[in-house]
């Protein structure tokens, strides 16, 4: 399983994450949730993805049924937090050390943030990035980041007041995807700025839960390598069955850097259809508050 580091952490992580809201989902039971996460680990996956949030809680505890029995110790465990203000923060993430059954996780996210408010709320003095540092301090968090799926605007201003106030995330959570790059693009506004700051990239969506497939453009193998072609630390994908966890596995193994030719082909078969953001809905239902006047995202 190929491997990349998470920017400036020096942490070495598989190329392919598990998601975990897909763990949970309707029609998988906890027996293939917990077979899919140790296969997964067994084949070199050490990158797991979840969320407080989820499925209310269910993938947390799947998850940490997963991970016992020595599983634990080969994997680096993320969750998220939706939690702004520090109360909210501090126990939503003593909520997620319970059901995953750990003292720690290895990166805590504070989770889709959508308006341009939500920046200066969890920098705020009584914010969830001041609890999220304690909690570091404390050995509960290895390393800190955040995650959006709806504005790059929203991430460039948690970038602009983390420099703002001297502290530099670790991870950064967005859609890389073949539709991205035409619309709203993360890819073209947020990537460089991460880049530059050597900050781990964390690609999602990539299939955006089959809404791309629906386009009739590309086929799964292309939306992934067009995703792990970029430069991301990971590529975290929604894994509900062991086919589907097999399929990630083989293109992760056998993935090859994209040609200048391949990579134009797929942009240039989803441009019109990623135009309108039709198969990234996850941009169009947001709405931004910009400094206390609401307004309609573009997105």
């Amino acid at each position: 399983m190929p491997q990349r580091v998470l920017g400036h952490t020096g942490e070495k992580v598989s190329l392919i994450g598990v998601g975990g809201y897909h763990l949970a989902n309707t029609g998988v039971t906890e027996a293939t949730a917990i077979q899919v996460v140790r296969a997964a680990i067994d084949a070199g996956v050490n990158f797991l993805d979840n969320s407080w949030s989820y499925h209310e809680g269910e993938s947390e505890v799947r998850m940490g049924k997963a991970i016992r029995d020595g599983y634990r110790a080969k994997a680096f465990l993320m969750t998220k937090i939706d939690g702004r203000t520090a109360e909210s923060a501090s126990q939503q993430l003593d909520q997620s050390l319970q059901r995953l059954q750990v003292d720690h996780v290895d990166l805590i996210q504070m989770h889709q943030l959508e308006n341009l408010n939500e920046p200066d709320q969890v920098f705020a003095a009584d914010g969830a990035v001041e609890v999220l540092v304690k909690a570091k301090q404390a050995g509960k968090v290895r390393y800190i980041g955040f995650t959006g799926h709806t504005s790059p605007k929203v991430h460039l201003r948690m970038l602009e007041l983390a420099d703002q106030h001297g502290f530099l995330f670790d991870a950064v959570q967005m859609p890389l995807n073949v539709m991205d790059a035409h619309y709203n693009s993360f890819g073209s506004e947020v990537l460089p700025v991460l880049q530059k700051k050597n900050i781990g990239v964390l690609g999602m969506k990539s299939i955006a839960d089959k809404h791309i497939l629906k386009s009739n453009t590309v086929t799964a193998a292309e939306c992934l390598n067009f995703t792990m072609n970029l430069p991301v630390s990971v590529c975290i994908t929604g894994c509900d069955s062991m086919p589907i966890l097999q399929q990630a596995l083989d293109l992760a193994r056998n993935f090859k850097p994209l040609t200048q030719d391949e990579v134009k082909a797929i942009l240039t078969k989803t441009e019109a259809a990623a135009l309108k953001g039709e198969f990234e809905p996850y941009k169009k239902t947001v709405y931004i508050r910009d400094r206390g006047a609401e307004s309609e995202a573009v997105a």
